[in-house]
């Protein structure tokens, strides 16, 4: 079955960077577009960034030029650097296998205090 397991997350200050990974099994990675989104309390879900199969990467306005989705088909993982991050980037950030049946994994938190 289809598992996706986040890792990355935690606590940093304005500025700092983390890097989010993915590792994604049970599917045909290289197949597949995936991407990554958050949800901060009190908000809806929303998209940060895409990768298709081909490498091409779409980004939300808010994220564009601080943020960076790759995937490593050779390890089943997509990542998102993320740099400069902001307050308002504090959010519990999902991995998701892009399509109508496509599967979440389990989130992972990421805290930026000023």
């Amino acid at each position: 079955h289809v598992q996706l397991v986040e890792s990355g997350g935690g606590s940093v200050h304005t500025a700092e960077s983390l890097r989010l990974s993915c590792a994604a099994s049970g599917f045909f990675f290289s197949n597949y577009a995936m991407g990554w989104y958050r949800q901060a309390p009190g908000e809806q879900l929303e998209l940060v960034a895409t990768i298709t199969s081909g490498s091409f990467a779409n980004y939300a306005e808010s994220v564009k030029g601080r943020f960076t989705i790759s995937g490593d088909n050779a390890k089943n993982t997509v990542y998102l650097q993320m740099n400069r991050l902001k307050p308002e980037d504090t959010a519990v950030y999902y991995c998701h296998q892009e399509g109508p049946r496509g599967s979440w994994g389990q989130g992972t938190q990421v805290t930026v205090s000023s």
